[in-house]
């Protein structure tokens, strides 16, 4: 009895591994069918959220069709629920290319060294913030806010935040001590303005074409909200691409980048919600100026 229960536990064990074998080449063979080509694969672009999610995610998830389109390849947008998330997103090489702000793009890059901005709208040659307040208050200038309670956009954004708190320090005004309070981060150009026609906050700072945009689109009421300061310009939002042609194959960041430089005025709802008739070329070196004042704010290492 007990040498045929050797036998028998040595043949069960034997059929064991064999079985053990088959479903290691089974699943080695499911792997190798599940290898998806560059064909197949999704280029997903994304946006940083500085207004209104609706209009982006209409406005970029036709703008991805279009892509598809003109290049071939398979083209998704994704919304992100903040700057910090689509920065992540960038790095972690989940997103292929996003339309980034000057400090996000600055961000972006620092942490992919390969990415690389390509794109831009002639505007962000020369941008500019603007400063607003309640309309009839007594603040003339940015020295004029101290002790006012005040509202950024998103911590993220050059525009909204970095800029203006660069040229508020150069005024002698410490955004984190002078004011009524910590300032208020809002999260979006049209969120800021929205705090100060509410008479939540005195002032604030917002994107120039944004609010330019707002007033003609009848979307401020300027009874209530004034703009008192202008900043001179400096360079702002641009396309920046990951690193695409290790992923999808040679030659696919210089397609996606002349497909954006190739789009004329109709030829996508894009352009009017970027408020252009075009994109330019840019290149990484024009955004220096932004990355020192993110290192002289501390904003980044």
């Amino acid at each position: 009895m007990k040498k045929v229960s050797r036998k028998l536990l040595l043949v069960t064990g034997l059929i064991m591994m064999f079985l053990i074998i088959s479903c290691g080449n089974k699943n080695d063979n499911i792997k190798e069918d599940k290898k998806v080509t560059n064909s197949e694969k999704v280029f997903k672009i994304s946006a940083i959220p500085d207004f209104d999610q609706s209009e982006l995610t209409r406005g970029f998830g036709n703008f991805a069709k279009y892509l598809g389109e003109k290049t071939g390849m398979k083209v998704e947008y994704v919304p992100v629920v903040d700057y910090a998330a689509v920065v992540t997103a960038f790095e972690r090489g989940e997103i292929d290319m996003v339309w980034f702000g000057g400090l996000t793009g600055v961000q972006a890059r620092s942490l992919v060294p390969e990415a690389e901005a390509i794109a831009q709208r002639p505007s962000d040659e020369k941008f500019q913030s603007v400063f607003i307040k309640q309309k009839g208050l007594p603040i003339n200038s940015l020295k004029d806010l101290k002790g006012k309670s005040f509202a950024f956009g998103s911590e993220s954004s050059t525009s909204g935040h970095l800029m203006p708190r660069f040229f508020l320090d150069a005024e002698g005004i410490n955004a984190d001590k002078d004011f009524n309070g910590m300032p208020v981060y809002s999260g979006s150009h049209d969120k800021t303005y929205g705090l100060v026609e509410a008479v939540t906050v005195e002032a604030g700072a917002v994107n120039k074409q944004y609010w330019e945009k707002a007033v003609k689109e009848n979307k401020v009421n300027l009874d209530k909200v004034e703009v008192f300061f202008e900043t001179p310009n400096y360079y702002d939002y641009n396309w920046t691409i990951n690193d695409v042609d290790k992923k999808f194959g040679e030659g696919t960041k210089e397609k996606m980048k002349q497909t954006l430089l190739g789009i004329k005025s109709g030829d996508s709802e894009i352009l009017s919600l970027l408020s252009t008739d075009s994109f330019i070329p840019t290149k990484n070196d024009n955004y220096k100026d932004i990355e020192k004042v993110a290192r002289f704010l501390k904003i980044i290492k």
